[in-house]
């Protein structure tokens, strides 16, 4: 007798759900500034340092008084970047350098195309400003001040402003342990003969990328045989290596889908089917101490509920302050009249002429669609349009990072 069909749940609520499971890691290390890329910052980084540390010339020209400039100048000494400049008095320019740190009695870098020198003194040849071309003390970062807030996910920028802040070292948290493996006869490991019946584990591959992208330690328990003792054995197996363990496929109710009576009997296991386009089996639960996440099977299906519900859980337990990725409101270049009563997740690319192009073939098993696309068009549940029309669009530049 089959099971009574469960209510759709919306997308936002089944990941306020799954959030709510979340407790941040606890655990930190710290490590030189620049292995710490893609790693979730444990405490706020406050500079030392007074960002420039001190006022500094924002191109090559001559420093000056602003007051001075209608008069011929003698240049009264050279300043390159690194050095330390003497004083300059009234009536005085010094030829300068990008970045080099500004005399005290200037107040104005004049570029050197708007001057020219006329036996050896300086005549300025276009209107000054004061103030102009000079980058002024702390005008970046004030000493004190938090450069990057905890939760921070470092990327190129913020390494990079970690190091003007002078951190040659980042207290990071502690990477997240995944386990992955897969459950099927049918499977097989590319590089292997394919016999009749079989497939190649294509989501073995994407997930775990998509866990080394997201800075996670990933343990591969490889394919798991299809009976429920061999099941049972890789979860105990799993919780003890692992902080979240994860799956796809086999959590349905087939007579060989062994997986979910193997979490059932070794934790606990709920069943979601959520209203979206495609992915809608979902299963959460644990397995002693670690968190089960299984996602269904089909390619498509696999890799988007894994960004729009693994990846914010993932970021949530490395203790990040943002977990949703960006979306820009762009005109689609088609037309979209017979929508899914779901959420849809399509695969599109931007075309500099029409917007959003849509991939011809949205079916969950051709990830190819995915490799074509730039990222995904979140449509809401029965919503059509023409094209022209303002949809959301979320770059795969944004949930692949």
């Amino acid at each position: 007798m089959s099971e009574p069909r469960k209510p759709l749940i919306a997308l936002d609520d089944a990941l306020a759900s799954l959030l709510a499971q979340v407790t941040p890691l606890a655990g930190t290390e710290t490590l030189a500034t620049a292995e710490t890329r893609g790693r979730v910052l444990a405490a706020d980084l406050v500079s030392p340092v007074d960002v420039p540390p001190a006022d500094n010339s924002a191109m090559d020209g001559y420093a000056l008084r602003a007051a001075d400039a209608g008069a011929l100048l003698p240049v009264t000494q050279r300043i390159p970047a690194g050095s330390v400049p003497a004083p300059l008095a009234a009536g005085e320019a010094a030829r300068i350098f990008t970045g080099a740190q500004v005399p005290p009695g200037a107040d104005t870098v004049v570029m050197q195309e708007h001057t020219e020198l006329v036996d050896g003194q300086l005549r300025v040849t276009q209107p000054v400003s004061p103030g102009a071309n000079v980058r002024l003390r702390g005008e970046d970062v004030r000493a004190g001040a938090v450069v990057l807030p905890a939760g921070t996910r470092l990327d190129a920028v913020s390494l990079g402003l970690a190091a003007t802040a002078g951190a040659a070292q980042l207290t990071v948290t502690r990477r997240p342990r995944v386990a992955v493996f897969s459950t099927g006869d049918e499977l097989v490991m590319p590089g292997e003969p394919l016999p009749p019946g079989a497939i190649y584990n294509s989501n073995r591959f994407t997930l775990r990328a998509l866990l080394e992208g997201l800075g996670c330690e990933v343990v591969d328990l490889g394919i798991v045989p299809d009976n429920l003792a061999a099941t049972r054995a890789a979860l105990r197996d799993a919780a003890s290596k692992a902080d979240v363990i994860l799956t796809s496929g086999g959590v349905s109710v087939g007579e060989e889908d062994h997986l979910r009576p193997a979490v059932q009997a070794e934790g606990r296991l709920d069943l979601w089917a959520i209203a979206i386009k495609p992915g809608k089996p979902f299963a959460y639960g644990r397995v002693g101490e670690a968190h089960f996440i299984g996602l269904p099977g089909n390619p498509v299906s696999s890799l988007v509920t894994f960004l729009v519900l693994v990846r914010p859980f993932l970021l949530k337990l490395q203790g990040a302050t943002r977990l949703a990725p960006r979306g820009y409101r762009i005109p689609a270049g088609f037309d979209w009249p017979k929508p899914d009563k779901r959420r849809e997740f399509l695969r599109v690319r931007l075309d500099e002429d029409s917007g959003l192009a849509l991939f011809g073939n949205q079916s969950s098993g051709v990830l190819t669609s995915a490799f074509w696309a730039d990222g995904l068009l979140d449509n809401p549940a029965g919503q059509a349009f023409a094209a022209g029309h303002a949809v959301r669009f979320i770059p795969f530049a944004e949930l692949l990072s």
